[in-house]
């Protein structure tokens, strides 16, 4: 099973650089997507099914907001839409897919950049997610969660961690929240696999267009998986050079 977690930064513009071109390439059998920014029926949908895709989307209420994805090869067996939290629900945030004992959630994590009424919200998404995959693991203990975590766990996932000990995505207390996320019984699986690795980001800034180009980014899409699924963690990488958004997708490839 090879899988893809990538925010598109909304789908549309996504597909006008490139982005269907670059799934004809087959990079993965799983493509999931976070921050669609749009409906099915706005989109080109069909050309994507063509290449052997069945496509499942979960959009926000809000248009032109938010919103996740899933295109798989392997169908699944089920298909849940959210998480039943209402206000995270709305924003379109979370979709569930089932391929036998394994469960796949694709999440999109609220960014609290435009201020303190969202970062307030995003530790509140953040504690009632848990919460979420907690209680899911006691009938579905082989999980992964994958998507925009919008958060840099450790100074190793910044390019700059003194000069943004104070900037969201990398605040004290949601590192904290890694922290204790990862303490029971998650594994991060790029780090798992590649411990060591330095400027391996999934994230730049758009204000500059040079810091892509310095690979000044920040590691904030994660695929973790549950710690009863460590032996099957084979390959777990970060492709830069696909350039469809100011994210790029990351990799997981299982045994």
């Amino acid at each position: 099973m090879r899988i893809i977690s990538y925010n598109v930064n909304g789908i549309r513009a996504a597909i006008k650089k490139g982005f269907v071109e670059w799934l004809q390439t087959n990079p993965a059998d799983i493509i999931c997507l976070q921050e669609t920014k749009a409906h099915k029926d706005n989109v080109d949908y069909q050309s994507i099914e063509n290449l052997g895709y069945q496509t499942y989307w979960f959009s926000a209420q809000k248009k032109g907001y938010s919103g996740v994805a899933i295109f798989t090869k392997i169908k699944p067996d089920q298909i849940f839409y959210g998480n039943q939290i209402d206000h995270s629900d709305f924003e379109g945030r979370v979709i569930r897919a089932d391929f036998g004992n394994i469960t796949l959630i694709n999440a999109y994590f609220p960014s609290g950049t435009s201020g303190d009424e969202r970062q307030t919200y995003k530790y509140k998404w953040l504690a009632e997610f848990f919460d979420y995959l907690q209680e899911l693991r006691k009938t579905r203990p082989e999980i992964i969660i994958l998507g925009d975590y919008n958060i840099a766990h450790s100074p190793i996932d910044i390019h700059d961690p003194k000069g943004n000990k104070n900037s969201s995505g990398f605040l004290p207390e949601e590192r904290a929240w890694m922290d204790q996320f990862l303490a029971n019984g998650w594994i991060d699986s790029f780090r798992k696999l590649n411990p060591e690795q330095t400027g391996a980001y999934s994230w730049w800034s758009q204000r500059f267009p040079s810091v892509r180009l310095e690979n000044k980014g920040w590691r904030i899409d994660y695929i973790c998986v549950t710690d009863k699924m460590h032996l099957q963690l084979k390959e777990a990488a970060i492709f830069p050079d696909i350039k469809h958004s100011d994210h790029c997708p990351i990799y997981l490839s299982l045994k």
